[in-house]
């Protein structure tokens, strides 16, 4: 209606003047509205032809959408196990920070499994004890046995001496029995030595080793401990949050519930049709106005386009794609941000809102290859946008009464 009732100062109106006045006609009498059609048929044609372009220029190189949502991030609260809730430390909503305890599960399990650690540990460092223990013990069997290894060695060196002096003072039995008790003295103290090395092994290796197992058994035990005990991610304010002493969760089908963060930087996030992929460009300059912050335009400028229409999107499978089940088409998905900070302070995360962006040739328009035909059409084409943004602004205006009035809601 606007564009038409502009476009009728332009063609109907001047048409109107000059049988009016020019030829003296007069209104109810020659000017009739049986002589309209004839008489304003090129000023009406006119005005139809031109208020259709208008549309499309301003619609086209100013596009608008009421796909405008301000969406914002929600961390669901799940423990990483099942169990039981025992413990319910905050109410249906309300604020936490990042770290503070939400809800605690039953953890007679865990615990149990931490006590089991914990004795594993104390059993090793036992052992350890012990260990050293028997070191000092296959120390002194070591003294004791190299003692006797080399007493048998020097009265084996003694008859075989006097032997050498004299042969029938020391039979060859008493020799060869020396002998053997050498050898089984020095047996002997092989098999003590290899037992401590043994044992130093075992203080040095096996236990170490037996101990950090146990250790990191105890450390696994507490971390299970630890995750009965749900805590808070982020800081943000906690909504619909039913969860009881009693109920039971599973990570995989009941979130406990939904934690939405704060210092979200807040964006608008809109669709635009598939029309004006060409058109829409970041760093664009646009406008919105949102359903919870009534009669208020907020300016604000594209940051990004994204570069895919998710109508197109597909996941392969076992079946082949048939174009025809894509009954909707997708729209251009953009982010606009506040122009100044603070745009969007006022508007409710969530809430719906209306978009209008606009084009700016002013480069093409400044650059020296641009002819002035050209130039004129480019100025022509910005200066339109006026009308979009008039648009906007009685859109602004009737919303409250649209949706308190007509709508009841």
């Amino acid at each position: 209606m606007l564009e038409l009732m502009f476009c009728s100062l332009l063609t109907i109106l001047p048409d109107y003047l000059y049988r009016r006045y020019g030829q003296g006609k007069r209104l109810g009498k020659e000017i009739t509205l049986y002589s309209v059609w004839y008489e304003l048929r090129w000023g009406i044609t006119c005005c139809i032809l031109l208020t259709i372009g208008l549309i499309t220029v301003v619609f086209y190189n100013h596009p608008a959408t009421t796909n405008v949502t301000m969406f914002f991030r929600t961390v669901p609260i799940l423990p990483e196990i099942n169990g039981r809730v025992a413990e319910v430390y905050v109410g249906f909503s309300g604020r936490v920070k990042e770290g503070d305890p939400i809800f605690r599960l039953d953890s007679l399990r865990q615990e149990a499994a931490v006590e089991t650690a914990k004795r594993k540990v104390a059993e090793v460092d036992a052992d350890l004890v012990q260990a050293r223990i028997d070191v000092a013990k296959s120390e002194s069997q070591i003294v004791e046995a190299r003692s006797s290894y080399q007493q048998a060695v020097d009265e084996l060196d003694t008859k075989q001496e006097l032997k050498q002096r004299n042969s029938g003072t020391v039979p060859e039995r008493e020799i060869q029995r020396l002998q053997l008790l050498v050898e089984g003295r020095k047996a002997s103290l092989a098999a003590v030595t290899a037992s401590k090395d043994a044992v130093e092994a075992r203080v040095s290796t096996v236990l170490p080793s037996d101990r950090a197992s146990a250790e990191a058994a105890l450390a696994q035990a507490q971390a299970d401990l630890t995750r009965t005990v749900v805590r808070a991610g982020v800081t943000g304010q906690l909504q619909q949050f039913t969860l009881r002493v009693g109920d039971v969760v599973n990570p995989l089908m009941r979130p406990a519930g939904v934690l939405v963060p704060d210092n979200e930087a807040k964006r608008l996030q809109a669709g635009f049709g598939q029309i004006e992929g060409q058109i829409m460009k970041p760093g664009m300059i646009a406008e919105v106005v949102c359903i919870s912050q009534p009669f208020a335009i907020v300016p604000m400028v594209v940051t990004y386009v994204q570069e895919y229409i998710p109508a197109g999107q597909f996941r392969g499978g076992e079946q082949l794609v048939d174009v025809q089940q894509v009954t909707r088409p997708g729209t251009i998905f953009t982010v606009l941000e506040p122009l100044y900070k603070g745009g969007l302070d006022a508007v409710t995360p969530g809430s719906s809102c209306i978009a209008n962006a606009y084009s700016d040739n002013r480069d093409i328009i400044a650059s020296p290859d641009t002819g002035a035909v050209r130039g004129f059409v480019l100025h022509a084409v910005d200066a339109v946008g006026l009308i979009h943004a008039l648009l906007l602004r009685i859109q602004a205006l009737l919303m409250p009464f649209q949706l308190l009035v007509f709508t009841g809601h």
